[in-house]
């Protein structure tokens, strides 16, 4: 992007009462943030509720001060920004009509792979949450997606965490300015993020992590990703408020049931209820519901001659290749396995090259 036009589309984010929704109007009637400085009043009327009282802030010079520091604070920190109308924003975010105008990100982010899911939680993950999220990512690992999610306490850090040990790209989407780290706490796993992944936001240099600002930093969790998985939430949380936001977006929501006296299975649970979100027991239902292809370009695998197979997984095996092609449901009857657990052994033997997966839920071994 331009390093004039970059001024100008900071000048349009400093003008007060001008939402993402109204400066996309007014990019697109005038054809560039520039142009819409430079059009005169009476020709920008219309866009809205209000809309004179508000354009008429875009003749404050002070507009320009503020984007000027701004544009420094970029360029001395190594910051990028992607623009909504450019090639480097991400494009599943460019169909949410109240997405950003301008993203800034910190780190190595690519957003070419087409497999991005967002995890979110309670801040108080309990134990079962955590190894749940730890065992699910590191499943579909080899499938190579990019984990998002907010850098928060609880779900969040455990899913970068997990990404990050499964050497996973992961986006930490931030509800604050670059130039501060909130929280504080988690400034030791900064380097690690910013070598695989990165932090990204919507907000200027400056910005404190308010309450509102959170809730605004949710769609973009939602809106960047093909699905939005809940490992644990009480009845009200912000995760279910990015949930609702991935549902609006028409995106997959998943949510991983519990118990139904535990106090962070209610949000799921309300979420499976209202059928908003499909029941994820394990990363196979993941797999299947978003029909993602093993045999696409995935993660690297070492190949083995001999492959080694635990005793429930050396049973599916034996089963299908005593009786061939088979359904999910015959299989878990011939094994005795329930399905969620089934499913899960599919998965794995289909990551280890020594079954595959055939169109009508069938299964065969190799």
């Amino acid at each position: 992007m331009r390093h004039e036009e970059l001024l100008y589309v900071l000048a349009l984010l400093k003008a007060e009462g001008i939402g993402d929704a109204t400066a996309k109007k007014l990019i697109s009637r005038c054809g560039s943030a520039e142009a819409v400085f430079k059009t005169p009043l009476s020709q920008l009327k219309g866009i809205g509720k209000g809309a004179e009282n508000i354009l008429r802030k875009l003749n404050s010079p002070h507009l320009f001060i503020a984007a000027e520091a701004e544009l420094k604070f970029i360029e001395s920190n190594c910051i990028q920004t992607a623009y909504f109308l450019a090639d480097n924003y991400p494009e599943r975010l460019k169909h949410c009509f109240d997405g950003p105008i301008l993203l800034f990100s910190k780190g190595n982010i690519d957003y070419n792979n087409r497999k991005i899911i967002s995890v979110v939680g309670t801040r108080q993950v309990t134990p079962h949450g955590a190894a749940f999220c730890r065992q699910l990512i590191s499943d579909l690992a080899p499938l190579d997606p990019i984990i998002v999610s907010g850098f928060a306490f609880g779900v969040d850090i455990v899913a970068h965490q997990a990404a990050l040990e499964q050497g996973l790209q992961t986006i930490a989407v931030v509800a604050h300015g670059l130039d501060l780290l909130y929280p504080k706490a988690h400034q030791k796993y900064l380097p690690q993020l910013q070598e695989n992944g990165g932090l990204l936001t919507e907000f200027c240099s400056g910005t404190p992590p308010e309450k509102e600002n959170f809730i605004r930093r949710n769609r973009i969790v939602a809106g960047i990703s093909e699905a939005t998985i809940v490992i644990e939430s009480a009845e009200k949380g912000g995760s279910l408020i990015t949930a609702n936001r991935a549902f609006d977006y028409n995106r997959d929501v998943f949510a991983v049931p519990g118990r139904v006296t535990d106090k962070y299975s209610q949000g799921c649970l309300q979420l499976i209820q209202s059928q908003k979100a499909q029941l994820l027991s394990s990363a196979a239902d993941l797999v299947y519901h978003l029909n993602w292809e093993l045999n696409s370009p995935t993660k690297a695998v070492q190949k083995q001659l001999f492959v080694e197979l635990n005793s429930d997984e050396q049973q599916v095996y034996d089963y299908l290749l005593t009786n061939g092609k088979e359904e999910l449901d015959f299989i878990a009857m011939g094994c005795a396995l329930p399905i969620y657990k089934l499913s899960g052994l599919l998965l794995t033997l289909e990551l280890k090259g020594v079954i595959r997966p055939l169109p009508g839920k069938l299964f065969e071994a190799i």
